[in-house]
Formats: structure tokens, C-alpha cells, sequence
């Protein structure tokens, strides 16, 4: 079924109206949007974050855009660097590959294990976000068009779990009027030792004249880490090789049909985790082996777009696999005291089909309505073992080797959608915008029938030696099928008193997907007094209240936008973890409430000069909670979530000239993050009791520099990051399984980029 749909979606638009072509100028499609250009005249940035080509100013939610040069010029090359310079986002990275969102104050913590994430994140029409004990790629932000950074929740037109926003990765669609190519390598130095190396390159090549053309890219990045492990004895062992790219082909066979077909690859291979012990040393981590969180995606998209005159079609199908590789060692659960550790073995097979027809434009009405069907399955192998040391010293046998237990599951998940949009404009000063989502969601998971389990851990905590280990096979399973149907809105007001001078009101919803917990009903082993780990976790639902203002003054010499938010979140999905065997499980608790400001503000008061200050102040708290709901989630009332009360950033800039044919620049970006906890404070199952775990990041400030020159075709820039070589907690896992649970900002680099246009 997924193959045909995946042949007859992308064609029903050429197969069903043979007579109408279409144009390229689709303001929605994200595989071959134009980009958010400037227009230096006016200051007008366009963006897509409607899903139709609109003026960010006009736009009435908050979006952040970056472009390529920009992304570049700052050495943005991931999810750090945008959260840095977006206000009201933190991101959560324990180390490379998992990557969480925090906007506008919407987080329980940092990790979220088998919940998802509360910003969706999209390359192009492919949601690769993810729950929080999943690997999430931090892929490569090089020749792309352009990066959107939406705030608040985008329900309508991005379905599930994008709760608190939406990060679109747009990539470039190949040029058929002519060749180019592009080279950038960037080489760095950590600390004294550690070396960072990163190639990209990229090539364009016409193969009809304004018809058909063939782009490639392609990036290698090979990191020296900075964290030393002193379980296995490796200095730096937290190294990242990461090796992909994507190749496209793109036919505009009339000025009215467009299609693409695209291939996209990464494979990102952390030689160990980057987290660390506080107690054990500045960068220091302990782990029997190393911890490796690998994941490599494989993608294929056909994208079709067709103008029907009066509107224009867009069909977008997407076959993805996603295989990851999760070995870590658990041995912190009874500290240090038995070995134990987890290597599992994930395999996501997603297939994602979107058509939507959105109106040409130009009237009163503008509107835009569409159909959405995701599907995955998702194989994981576990593997729980101990060491062949401890069970020949302890005597312990019956096992074939250090695997004390093993078993095999599948989650298999839909999602279907229908949704719309419509604008009407009383006049060009004033229009009103209405937007709906109906979406069905299904989850169930399986347990395999090739399955076993053991008494290794009753054995080896007891102390017990000389004895046979029993094994039991693990019967194959059929989890509870869990449905729902959401409804998602939106409605806003805009007033435009003046071209120079935006206002909007908005209120917008957004919920998450049901959760099942893959060992709903099991007690615990180490301790059968402890709680028995619930079904699972219902959607939760989430309403925003937001006005704005955007401004555009002096031909865009100088640009500010303010928003005001009010956030009530009930039915919280929140994660906890079984005190005596870490055991992860999901669950629902009572309410709560964000609200803030945020802020972005940008000005060039002369020539070469610019400043640009972003920021925002958030108050977010749990305001509702049962007592049974304290008991099992470990929460309390009044409590902060997960975020910081400011966050922002602030850079200068001066561009000046070198020559006739060249120029240059010089820049400097301070940001800074406040403290906040990384998760409840209180034992799940024990609501009177401290987690030994609860603990709150370091409010911090970093500084980076960059100084560059263009030269034409070649570009060269220096930079530093952390100037400082500040070394703040930027996270704490909330789970007490792992040894090393905190991450630290990289220590100081200093680096080159070299840049070549051809």
C-alpha cells in the first residue's frame, strides 16, 4: 500500500488533469521554495512558514529565518547555533545525536525518554524529530535555503508533536540556467589537542537549459573530542565522524510543472558520549566501554509541483529509514557495584505522503487546504548484559555469554490528517486567518516470540556466588492499541496601521501523540515493593494566546518584533523513571502554564555597522497536580519546568573595505542561558523523597568572535568560540543509570573557514 501510494500520490495531479500545467512559483513547497530573500531596499524577508510565500513581517506568529550566508558567516552548522541566536530556545544535548528543543518553556526535562519531542523538526517535508531515548541527527546546515525557526504551536499546519514549534530545514533545488559549485572547509583546534576538521562541497549542473538539472552535496566532518574516559582509557574520547549528502534532480518540463526527486544520506558515528562527572574531574566520564549513540539516515522524496491556474498543487512522498545504534552502560543504577549495560539496535522504516492545494493569490480570500498520512514502524532489539569477568569471578553460569537478557519489539504508528486555512483580507490593512487540523493517530507495540530473561540481577546483587543463572523465554506480546482523534486550531487577527508597522493576535493549539510504555504492567525485579509501570500516556493539549508587533523602518535599516505569549498546557506528557531499576515510563499529569515575551531587534545606523539583540523571559510552572499524579511523576505544584527565565543574544558587526574587489567584516556574538532544573524533584513512586538525580544547569554566558574577508569567488573568516572558555553544565540527564550525567560547552576553538564559489 505504501509503494502505491507513494507512485499514484505524486502523479494523480499529471495522470488526472493532463490539459493544466504549473508553475514553479509555489509559495509552499519547501524542496524548491526560493529563498527567504532580503530585499535590501525595503528590508522585506519572505519566508514560507504558512506554507505559501508570505512577508515575514506579515506572518502572524513568531519565525526566525536564517539564510545560508548568514548561517555560514556565524559557523552555524547545527542545532546550537540556532538556538543561540532564536529567542526563547534552549537545546538539550547530553552529546552528539540527541538533540531536544526547548521553546517558550515547554519541557519537562531535557531527555523526555519515550515521549516526543515538543518541536517538530522538518528537512524539507520529512519530520525526522523523534522521542527523547531515540537518536535525532543534527544534520549539516550547508547549501541550504534556508532555515525557519517557528514559535508556538503549528498543530494546524504541522500536525502532532509540534506542541511548542517547528524548526524547517529547506534545502537548495538544482538551478538548470547554470553550473556552479562550491567548496567550504572549516579546520579547527579544541583546547591543545583536539582537531576539528569539516569538507562540504556542492555542485550544480544544467543538463537542459532551463529545463532539467542535477545538483549534488556532499559533507565529511571528523571532530577530536575533548571529554577523557577514564574507564577505557581514551583521552578525547568523545570523537564525532559524520559522513553524507544529497543529490537532486530537478525537471521543470513547462513554466507550470515541477518535480524533484531527491536522495539524502547521513551517517553520524560519536566514538563515545560527551558527557560527564563533575565529581570525577572537569571533562571526565567513567564507562566500562564506550557509550555510542550512531545513527544513519537514508531518505528518498518525490516532490511534484502543478498550477492549476487558481491555485497550485503540491504532492510531496517520502520513504525514509533510519537505523541506530544505542550501547550504553547502566551500570550508575546500583553504582558501579555489578556490570550492566544496554546495547540496543533500532530500525525506523517511515513513509510520509502530503498533498495540498494552496490558492494563487491576489484576492480577498487566500486559502489553502491538504491531506497527510505518515506511517512507521520501528524494530528495536534489546540486549542487557553483564561481563564475562564478574560471572566467572562470581561463579555465575548458564548463560551462552555476558547477555542476561534479550527480547525483541516493534511499535507500529499512523497518522492521518486532513487540514485548512483560510485568510480573508477586509482590506490591505486588516485580514482575519482561520486554520483547522482534524488528525487520527494509532500506536501499538509487540514483544517477539525469540525472547529471554534471567535472575542474573537478584543474583548479583544478593551477592550470591557459585550458582546457576535461570533463564525464562519472554513470551511474544501483543500491546494495547491506543487511538485518538485530535482536533487542532488556529485564529488570528493582523492590522497593518501602516506599511512600516505589523500587529497580530493569534490563539493556536497543538497536542502530542499517545505513548505506550513497553513494560506497562512489570514490577521490578530489583525491588517488587516499587511501582508497577503504568500503560502509558494519554495525548496532551496545549492552547496559545499570543499578540505581536513586527516593524520594518528606514528601507530595513532597522527591524523589531515583540511577542507576548500565554501558554496553557494540560494533560502533561511527562517521563519518569522507577527509582530501583531506572526503569523509563510515561504518564499524564494535571496542567501547566508558560507565559513571556520575546524579542528580536535589528539596526544599521550607518554604513557597515549593525547591531542585532534577540532575547526572551519566560515564567513557566506546573499549576495543577493531583496527589496521585506527585506520587508517580515525582512533580510538585509550583515548580519550574525545564527552561530558563532569560535567555538571549546580542551581536555587533562591521563590513568594510578591503579593495576595490573586496570586502570583509568583523563580528562578535554574546548569548547567554539562565539556570534551570533538569527534571522533577521528587522519587517517582515516593513523592516525600529527593531525587538523589534533581539538579539544575549553570547559568551561563559564552562569547564568540569571527573576522572574515570576500575575495569574489574565495572567502576566508577566522573565529573563536567561547572566548572565555566557559565550562558551565548546560545539561543534566535526569536518569541515574549513567555515571556521567552533565554536559559542559566545548571548551574554547579557534578555527579557519575557507570558502570557494565556482
Amino acid at each position: 500500500m505504501k509503494g502505491w501510494l507513494f507512485a499514484s500520490a505524486s502523479a494523480v495531479a499529471v495522470a488526472g488533469l493532463p490539459g493544466v500545467a504549473f508553475a514553479q512559483d509555489t509559495a509552499d513547497q519547501e524542496a524548491s521554495a526560493p529563498a527567504a530573500e532580503e530585499n535590501t531596499d525595503s528590508g522585506v524577508i519572505i519566508v514560507t512558514a504558512t506554507r505559501r510565500e508570505q512577508s515575514l513581517q506579515d506572518v502572524p506568529l513568531s519565525v526566525t529565518a536564517y539564510q545560508q550566508e548568514e548561517l555560514t558567516e556565524k559557523g552555524i552548522v547545527g542545532y546550537e547555533g540556532l538556538a543561540r541566536e532564536t529567542p526563547g530556545v534552549v537545546v538539550n544535548k547530553p552529546t552528539a545525536n540527541f538533540n531536544n528543543f526547548t521553546a517558550r518553556g515547554i519541557a519537562t526535562n531535557g531527555y523526555g525518554a519515550n515521549l516526543q519531542g515538543t518541536v517538530a523538526i522538518y528537512i524539507d517535508e520529512l519530520p525526522i524529530s523523534a522521542n527523547g531515548n531515540s537518536t535525532i541527527l543534527d544534520p549539516t546546515l550547508f547549501d541550504v535555503e534556508r532555515v525557519e525557526f517557528l514559535r508556538g504551536p503549528q498543530g494546524t499546519l504541522f500536525g502532532s508533536n509540534s506542541l511548542a514549534g517547528a524548526v524547517r530545514i529547506l534545502t537548495k533545488s538544482p538551478d538548470a540556467s547554470q553550473f556552479e559549485g562550491k567548496l567550504l572547509v572549516d579546520y579547527g583546534l579544541t583546547g591543545n589537542d583536539s582537531f576539528r576538521k569539516r569538507y562540504n562541497g556542492m555542485i550544480n549542473v544544467p543538463l537542459v537549459e532551463d529545463k532539467l538539472a542535477f545538483r549534488a552535496v556532499g559533507f565529511y566532518r571528523h571532530e577530536d573530542g575533548w571529554v577523557d574516559n577514564i574507564g577505557t582509557g581514551r583521552d578525547n574520547a568523545n570523537t564525532l565522524e559524520s559522513a553524507g549528502g544529497r543529490a537532486m534532480l530537478q525537471w521543470d518540463p513547462t513554466d507550470r510543472l515541477s518535480m524533484r526527486a531527491m536522495v539524502m544520506h547521513e551517517n553520524s558515528k560519536p566514538r563515545d558520549s560527551g558527557l560527564v562527572n563533575p565529581d570525577r574531574g572537569e571533562f571526565v566520564r567513567l564507562s566500562e566501554g564506550p557509550d555510542l549513540f550512531h545513527a544513519k539516515l537514508t531518505s528518498y522524496n518525490f516532490t511534484l509541483d502543478y498550477d492549476l491556474g487558481f491555485a497550485n498543487l503540491t504532492s510531496s512522498s517520502t520513504l525514509s529509514t533510519f537505523d541506530q545504534t544505542f550501547i550504553v552502560d547502566l551500570a550508575g543504577t546500583f553504582a558501579q557495584t555489578i556490570p550492566f549495560a544496554l546495547d540496543a539496535l533500532a530500525y525506523d522504516d517511515i513513509f510520509v505522503q502530503e498533498v495540498r492545494l494552496a490558492s494563487a493569490g491576489g484576492g480577498r480570500f487566500d486559502w489553502i487546504v491538504g491531506g497527510f498520512f505518515y506511517d512507521k514502524r520501528r524494530d528495536v532489539d534489546y540486549n542487557y548484559r553483564s561481563s564475562i569477568e564478574f560471572l566467572e569471578e562470581r561463579g555465575l553460569t548458564g548463560l551462552d555469554d555476558e547477555y542476561y537478557q534479550r527480547f525483541g519489539g516493534h511499535t507500529n504508528q499512523t497518522e492521518m490528517a486532513g487540514f485548512g486555512e483560510l485568510t480573508y483580507r477586509f482590506s490591505d490593512n486588516f485580514w482575519l486567518t482561520g486554520g483547522l487540523r482534524y488528525t487520527t493517530t494509532e500506536v501499538q507495540s509487540f514483544t517477539e516470540d525469540w525472547g529471554y530473561n534471567s535472575n542474573y540481577l537478584a543474583l548479583a546483587l544478593g551477592g550470591v556466588e557459585d550458582v546457576p543463572i535461570t533463564v525464562v523465554p519472554i513470551a511474544p506480546a501483543e500491546g494495547l492499541k491506543v487511538k485518538a482523534n485530535k482536533v487542532s486550531y488556529k485564529a488570528s487577527a493582523s492590522y497593518k496601521p501602516s506599511e512600516s508597522l505589523t500587529a497580530y493576535a493569534t490563539i493556536a493549539t497543538g497536542f502530542r501523540s499517545p505513548v505506550v510504555n513497553a513494560r506497562a504492567g512489570l514490577g521490578s525485579v530489583a525491588d517488587p515493593t516499587d511501582i508497577i509501570i503504568p500503560d502509558g500516556a494519554d495525548s496532551d493539549s496545549l492552547t496559545n494566546y499570543e499578540v505581536g508587533l513586527k516593524g520594518n523602518w528606514l528601507g530595513g535599516k532597522l527591524t523589531a518584533a515583540v511577542a507576548l505569549y500565554y501558554i496553557d498546557w494540560r494533560d502533561i506528557q511527562v517521563q519518569a523513571n522507577r527509582l530501583s531499576d531506572q526503569v523509563q515510563f510515561a504518564t499524564n499529569i494535571g496542567a501547566a502554564v508558560s507565559k513571556g515575551i520575546e524579542f528580536e531587534l535589528a539596526a544599521r545606523p550607518v554604513r557597515g555597522l549593525s547591531f542585532s539583540l534577540n532575547g526572551s523571559f519566560n515564567d513557566s510552572e506546573v499549576t495543577e497536580l493531583t496527589p496521585a499524579e506527585a506520587a508517580m511523576s515525582g512533580a510538585e505544584e509550583g515548580i519550574q519546568l525545564a527552561s530558563p527565565h532569560f535567555q538571549g543574544s546580542a551581536t555587533v558587526r562591521y563590513d568594510f573595505a578591503l579593495g576595490a574587489n573586496a570586502d570583509a567584516f568583523v563580528s562578535g556574538n554574546v548569548a547567554h542561558v539562565g539556570k534551570f532544573p533538569g527534571l522533577f524533584p521528587n522519587v517517582a513512586g515516593q513523592p516525600d523523597v529527593i531525587n538523589p538525580t534533581y539538579d539544575f544547569t549553570e547559568a551561563y554566558t559564552v562569547a564568540n568572535f569571527v573576522a572574515g574577508a570576500d575575495l569574489g569567488q574565495v572567502s576566508l573568516t577566522a573565529y573563536v568560540e567561547n572566548v572565555f572558555d566557559n565550562n558551565a553544565i548546560t545539561y543534566v540527564h535526569p536518569e541515574a543509570f549513567l555515571d556521567a550525567r552533565y554536559a559542559r560547552l566545548r571548551p574554547r576553538t579557534f578555527g579557519v573557514r575557507l570558502g570557494i564559489d565556482f
